[in-house]
């Protein structure tokens, strides 16, 4: 495996250095009454090299302009970029001709798109053709976004306004997301998340009542994009989780988890973006020495868990 690109190790503001993709199709309605006619849209995700926050951008269409006003509306929100990165038009799996005549290298579209970012001082830079696997930090994203949205929205028709509402509710539900402790004090129940680095603390969405029991038929359409947001957060939450909680089990000896760290714990019943988290107080080893339960101080009391219950942070790296 070769080393991180000098961007993923070198501190800068978040989107200096940032990697794009598309997502999509999907269809939207002109508006929300009856015979509204339907068109495709399609996501832009951006991506941070350093900090691996996410910002998504709803677009109509394939055209260059399209992309432009995407771009125009990232960089007033983020920054100018030093540098972006992409794939080739090749790499675009399951995209229709138009997107990949947009990013192929040698098209006259990208010419004028690099020269146009060049005037504002963003370098587009290339992966090699064929190597969908030089853009897995963004590839990462797209599956994110793409693998539960598909299956949250299904056949359901929504609005520009009412996809874009849930884009960027979906792009806070992502950066929410805990990296490593914010320190060692195990005072500190707070974990280092992509939305530090955005608005200096974490992400948080406004606290509603679960409508995820509620049949579709009788939500009005702003509670059918919450009950979308819902079930987003149930599924890629559960998703995060699982790569959290990656054990080797029977065939690999686990690290014995410690007093004082961090861990998340696993709960369903959260509303979205908000991760339970809590520090080992003790730990309850069995006949074995191993370490198979534990207590944990939460926000609001102490409760013994499993470890199969729980996840340490930062992740433990392989030996």
């Amino acid at each position: 495996m070769g080393q991180l690109p000098v961007e993923r190790v070198t501190p800068s503001r978040p989107f200096l250095h940032a990697g794009v993709d598309y997502a999509g199709p999907f269809l939207l309605k002109n508006w929300k009454g009856k015979n509204s006619r339907t068109y495709k849209s399609y996501i832009a995700l951006f991506v941070c090299q350093a900090t691996s926050a996410i910002h998504l951008e709803l677009v109509t269409d394939y055209s260059t302009e399209a992309f432009i006003a995407a771009f125009k509306r990232f960089t007033a929100r983020r920054g100018i970029c030093a540098t972006l990165k992409s794939d080739c038009g090749t790499n675009f799996k399951g995209a229709d001709s138009e997107l990949k005549n947009l990013f192929a290298a040698s098209s006259q579209e990208l010419g004028d798109l690099a020269n146009l970012l060049a005037n504002d001082g963003t370098q587009w830079l290339f992966n090699p053709p064929a190597s969908p696997h030089f853009g897995g930090q963004w590839e990462a994203g797209v599956k994110s976004v793409k693998y539960h949205l598909r299956r949250v929205v299904g056949d359901k028709l929504l609005t520009y306004e009412e996809m874009n509402t849930l884009l960027i509710q979906i792009e806070s539900v992502l950066n929410s997301r805990p990296l490593s402790p914010l320190s060692e004090d195990p005072e500190d129940l707070e974990a280092l998340t992509p939305g530090h680095f955005l608005t200096g603390s974490a992400l948080k969405t406004i606290p509603e009542p679960s409508l995820l029991s509620v049949k579709c038929s009788r939500l009005s359409r702003w509670q059918l994009t919450q009950q979308m947001l819902e079930s987003f957060w149930t599924r890629w939450s559960k998703e995060c989780l699982q790569r959290h909680l990656a054990m080797y089990k029977w065939n690999k000896t686990s690290p014995s988890l410690r007093e004082g760290s961090l861990v998340l714990v696993v709960d369903e019943r959260y509303p979205p973006s908000k991760w339970p988290l809590g520090r080992i107080i003790q730990t309850h080893p069995g006949t074995d020495g191993q370490v198979r339960v534990v207590s944990i101080k939460t926000q609001s009391s102490i409760i013994k868990r499993p470890v199969v219950k729980i996840s340490p942070l930062p992740i433990p790296t392989s030996s």
